[in-house]
């Protein structure tokens, strides 16, 4: 275009990217790059979470590098059976930080069991009670066999138990959600049982894959106030980006699935999304 002709700039949608390992080996050498990118892409908001202690510690290096994004510390079920009471004592210490905005990520994984199941469970109340305490949201891995709902099922009774909806959290989290169902997957029954403990619904490129098709009715009922997106990076790519690592730019590609679920348009979403995520991890100040 000659130099002085007038163009239209479009700017890009506002986008959150709320569940984003950037703090994965994969991404050591051009973070910057993956990072800058996504900025580009009108990713406005990252969550990075840890799921053991070395991870959580570099969610943590990573704020301090690029202080938009935000971190989470806590355990996966992966790691429930290798974490100490020394390891466990650096996790509760770093979440009172104010660059944590979330435990996790935590949860239940009944399908590959890198932890013997009690371990699971055990790791989950404490994360959870951890949530409590410190008044920020539980960020929820949740994975059953295929066929099979049992650790969602399991996972919903653990809340119930722990007193989501009671006195002691409505005093931690007020009006605010106290936990997030990460890279939402199961029946539709599960969803609006999550929904009516206050949980926030959270949408990865899972949601194209098969065998994840009650995703699309879920996104459909699921209020703007109570759902996010998330690329889950490097894992879950969605049709479109790379296969071999997913980046945070790619969120864009989950944010329009959601969009045509929810009958909305890009710009009308991108604006929910960034004030859900500011609603659920709470909007402190970010350079």
């Amino acid at each position: 275009m000659p130099h002085g002709s007038p163009a239209a700039y479009h700017a890009p949608m506002r986008l959150v990217d709320s569940h984003c390992h950037v703090n994965a080996d994969r991404f050591e050498r051009d973070v910057y790059q993956v990072i800058g990118a996504a900025r580009l892409a009108g990713v406005e908001r990252i969550l990075v979470p840890g799921w053991n202690v070395a991870s959580s510690g570099r969610a943590l290096d990573l704020v301090d590098r690029f202080p938009w994004l935000d971190a989470a510390v806590g355990v996966h079920p992966h790691d429930a059976a290798r974490v100490d009471d020394t390891d466990w004592d650096r996790i509760v210490a770093w979440a009172n930080d104010e660059r944590v905005v979330a435990i996790g990520e935590t949860g239940l994984d009944y399908d590959r069991v890198f932890s013997p199941i009690p371990d699971q469970l055990t790791n989950l109340r404490r994360n959870l009670a951890l949530a409590r305490d410190t008044g920020k949201p539980a960020i929820l891995h949740c994975r059953s066999a295929d066929g099979k709902r049992d650790a969602q099922d399991a996972l919903h009774a653990e809340l119930r138990a722990a007193g989501l909806g009671g006195g002691a959290w409505a005093r931690a989290f007020g009006d605010r959600a106290p936990v997030v169902v990460h890279s939402f997957s199961g029946p539709v029954d599960y969803a609006r049982a999550m929904l009516d403990l206050g949980a926030v619904i959270s949408f990865s490129g899972l949601v194209f894959r098969a065998g994840e098709q009650s995703s699309a009715e879920v996104a459909a009922f699921t209020p703007p106030d109570r759902v996010l997106v998330e690329t889950d990076s490097p894992f879950l790519s969605p049709p479109g980006a790379p296969r071999g690592r997913n980046e945070p730019e790619f969120v864009r590609l989950t944010a329009a699935w959601l969009a045509e679920r929810q009958a909305i348009d890009l710009e009308e979403l991108g604006h929910a999304l960034v004030g859900a995520y500011d609603r659920t991890f709470g909007s402190r100040t970010r350079a």
